[in-house]
């Protein structure tokens, strides 16, 4: 085929107005584009493998600024070379105490005694001589009745009194007087036996009309309402100026003997036996009173007693402990949190609660080992016995003196090597 020539291929280009422009203006086949087209598409490509890049380093959990961390890390002498590869961990030293073994409850405060004080007669209220919450001691007047009735009643008595009483006094002078002259055989026996019945009836009234004198002067008393027992007074329950009866179901007030004062708390059956034994042997079983968060103490006591039977629909016992309560820290139905101490053991090798750590198979420690220069940890396995608060028993596996990890467990494996720090202050063994 013949070959066409440029010019046959681009032809001249005519402008607007006929002139020819020629075929100066020609697109270059095969020839680059222009240099602004070619930055755009490096450019492009460059946000492309950018965007690559972040995607690869986010999907293996490492950020962009981690990399160079890394990279800054490897040029100061690689992983594990330097300070930063150790972990920051607090250690406690395992010691020698003493660990109780507590039964733990929820118990509430029960007063020793609860009265509820009613009328014993009827009248109307005259006076109330207690404050409302106020601590009474047993004898002191709390209130007053209208005895005026009463008063009248027993002025009444007494005078009947006296009038059978002469009567008595005369039917003795009598007998007396048959007895002589029957001596005498003046007159027949039936005379005599006769006095002596009406001297026995006249006594017999006498002693009903004391009875009648005694019960007015009861009466009386009753108008007086004294505290039978020592205690804190709750809010009336009637007012003053009203009319009470002996009959009334309500009662007057409320007293709640709080000093000394009971909580009733219940503990497991299997928990029974050691209870039962101490009790038996005259023992006296410490009981301390926290409130509902377990955080703060309110009260020491003592075991008083335990309830005759199991019940069997929770499997536990009652159990009730007496508390001097000398501070009224213990309110009547109070919930709190009890704690029996059972035993307490003596000399036993002790840790923080925080150094024990559960494994799938075992239970176990790290133990800090100082001796090479530099801090390392050692897993051991451990045997745990009693735990009391923040304390454990450990019974195998640590010795006192040892030192164990309570913070930064989490970051630990077998051998790790480690800053130590205890009370506050860094160990200089291994580096800084």
């Amino acid at each position: 085929m013949a070959q066409l020539s440029e010019k046959q291929i681009r032809p001249d280009v005519t402008s607007p107005n006929g002139e020819s422009l020629g075929n100066s203006t020609r697109i270059q086949t095969g020839k680059p584009r222009s240099s602004s087209g070619l930055l755009l598409s490096v450019l492009a490509i460059f946000i492309v493998l950018g965007l690559g890049v972040c995607f690869f380093l986010l999907k293996h959990g490492q950020t962009p600024a981690d990399s160079t961390a890394t990279a800054k890390t490897s040029k100061r002498g690689g992983a594990g070379g330097g300070a930063g590869s150790k972990i920051r961990v607090i250690g406690a030293t395992a010691v020698k105490g003493n660990v109780g073994v507590y039964l733990t409850s929820l118990g509430s405060v029960t007063p020793m005694n609860t009265v509820t004080v009613k009328s014993r007669v009827d009248g109307q209220l005259m006076k109330v001589l207690f404050v409302e919450g106020q601590t009474v001691k047993e004898g002191d007047l709390l209130l007053q009745i209208d005895s005026r009735a009463y008063a009248d009643q027993l002025s009444q008595a007494e005078g009947q009194l006296l009038h059978d009483q002469a009567l008595l006094k005369n039917a003795q002078i009598d007998l007396e007087r048959y007895k002589t002259l029957w001596a005498q055989d003046s007159i027949p026996q039936q005379t005599l036996a006769t006095q002596d019945a009406l001297v026995t009836q006249d006594e017999g009234t006498v002693k009903s009309d004391q009875a009648l004198v005694d019960t007015a002067k009861l009466n009386i008393t009753y108008c007086n309402i004294t505290a039978p027992i020592s205690g804190r007074v709750g809010l009336r329950l009637v007012d003053q100026g009203n009319m009470v009866h002996a009959s009334d179901t309500t009662g007057l007030l409320v007293i709640t003997q709080v000093q000394p004062v009971t909580v009733v708390f219940t503990i497991p059956e299997d928990s029974l036996q050691p209870v039962v034994s101490k009790l038996n042997t005259g023992q006296q079983l410490p009981v301390d009173a926290y409130d509902r968060k377990k955080e703060k103490k309110l009260a020491q006591g003592t075991l008083l007693t335990v309830d005759n039977q199991i019940d069997q629909t929770t499997g536990t016992l009652k159990l009730k402990a007496v508390f001097p309560n000398e501070d009224n820290s213990l309110f009547p139905n109070q919930f709190v949190n009890t704690r029996l101490l059972v035993e307490m053991k003596q000399d036993v090798t002790t840790v923080p609660v925080a150094a024990i750590q559960h494994g799938t198979q075992d239970t176990f420690v790290y133990v800090v080992n100082t001796e090479a220069g530099a801090s390392t940890v050692t897993m051991k396995t451990v045997t745990v016995g009693t735990i009391d608060g923040d304390n454990a028993e450990v019974q195998s596996g640590v010795s006192p003196g040892d030192i164990v990890v309570i913070d930064g467990v989490d970051k630990l494996q077998n051998e790790s090597k480690v800053i130590l720090q205890m009370n506050g202050n860094a160990n200089n063994n291994g580096g800084s």
